[in-house]
């Protein structure tokens, strides 16, 4: 038995078939690699931007239908990490604002979301207002994170703050009820 497994295993090693197809594998193994790296951050940024848009939907609703409660910043930003399942450091890594929007002047929120700089000063108040009755406000949820794979795929090619995170937004409107 061993004497034949020596025989097959000689005979392999000195086989010049499939060594082009060696080749190959190792041109296309690396590219097959930042395929597969480039999937798995890709469907965890997805899921992250859909946490962050459902708690931020679920949170303007709760504003719409609670008429005679006033929301904080805080308020706001606890609800939206509450509903968002589970953003990790959502409180610390979340910036919220909200402003009135005028209907017949629409120019919506400035063009670029301002994530904030966790190395300078956090003002939460920015852009912040709680509105008036009848009024149509738009709220910015901004979320910075680390990429699982900073250095390869998507993760090179996000925009990213001085720390090396990347930033995401989500927009939701809704109008102020009346009491």
């Amino acid at each position: 038995m061993i004497s034949f497994m020596k025989d097959k295993l000689s005979r392999f090693r000195k086989a010049q078939d499939g060594s082009a197809m060696t080749i190959e594998f190792v041109i296309l193994l690396p590219l097959l690699f930042y395929f597969f790296i480039f999937g798995v951050e890709l469907s965890v940024y997805s899921i992250r931007q859909m946490k962050l848009d459902r708690g931020l939907e679920v949170s303007t609703r709760e504003i719409r239908l609670n008429t005679g409660v006033t929301f904080t910043h805080d308020d706001i930003k606890t609800m939206v990490c509450a509903n968002s399942g589970g953003i990790t450091d959502c409180e610390d890594n979340l910036v919220l604002e909200m402003e009135p929007v005028d209907m017949r002047e629409f120019r919506g929120l400035t063009t670029t979301s301002t994530c904030v700089d966790q190395a300078a000063d956090v003002n939460p108040e920015r852009g912040w207002s709680v509105g008036q009755q009848h009024e149509v406000m738009i709220l910015r949820a901004c979320y910075t994170f680390f990429p699982g794979f900073s250095g390869v795929g998507l993760g090179l090619e996000l925009a990213k703050n001085s720390e090396g995170k990347a930033m995401m937004a989500s927009i939701s409107t809704f109008v102020q009820e009346p009491q």
